[in-house]
């Protein structure tokens, strides 16, 4: 690997920053000073510090994000704040990406990764991954509407939506766990039911669960155990 796509990976910003880094000294490869940027390394071997601080590289990077309401799950916007606009500078690699979208409004679990094998078994309709939501809705859901929801509703598709797994938790609250991601599907559900979805909250997505003691903006690594079950 060249040592300026291992520095822009770890973490050390784009491809002319991190040049700017190995061209003023400040990059040690095996203690030694290197100005080289197309220089190849073993990232598996060769100890490259910057400032001193030795660099850690890893192939996959996955984070828990807790998305908060406001932001939008793209890379880059001109307009809205992004998703990846939260991370700190050190975590954030120009190959990382959000897995799947969450509407602007929407809060709750995000995954954040590189690896986008992984993103594409998430997402794949094939799969037929569970996601759960904690939706809290304008009315009290009826009987009919409930059972609407549980063997398949017409949103407009071509095709109903699947049968979804619908747990009550209040008079207007509900958990509801869908293995589908058409556009805005949970809006859309309850208002084909005669109902309006008035806050949104993913709390899992496949075997990952949304950390409780996360707040609304802030993020972290998976678990070992967490990426050896969604992987």
């Amino acid at each position: 690997m060249r040592l300026d796509k291992f520095l822009c990976d770890s973490g050390y910003g784009t491809r002319s920053q991190v040049k700017q880094l190995i061209k003023a000294g400040r990059v040690l490869v095996n203690k030694s000073p290197c100005k080289q940027a197309d220089l190849k390394i073993d990232n598996l071997k060769d100890v490259i510090t910057v400032d001193g601080n030795a660099c850690s590289y890893s192939e996959f990077v996955y984070y828990m994000f807790h998305k908060p309401a406001g932001c939008v799950c793209a890379v880059k916007d001109n307009v809205n704040k992004t998703v990846m606009e939260y991370l700190n500078k050190e975590d954030l690699r120009r190959d990382l990406f959000p897995v799947g979208r969450l509407d602007k409004d929407t809060e709750g679990l995000l995954l954040l990764t590189n690896n986008g094998a992984l993103s594409h078994r998430l997402l794949s309709p094939k799969k037929h991954v569970a996601k759960t939501y904690y939706v809290k809705i304008k009315e009290e859901i009826s009987a009919a509407a409930l059972d609407l929801l549980e063997t398949g509703v017409d949103i407009g598709d071509e095709k109903k939506t699947l049968p979804a797994a619908v747990r009550i938790a209040g008079p207007k609250e509900l958990f509801l766990t869908i293995s589908e991601g058409r556009y805005h599907q949970i809006k859309r559900m309850l208002f084909a039911v005669g109902n309006e979805v008035v806050y949104l909250k993913r709390i899992s997505m496949g075997s990952l669960c949304l950390d409780e003691n996360l707040k609304p903006g802030e993020y972290r690594a998976l678990t070992g155990e967490e990426i050896k079950k969604l992987c």
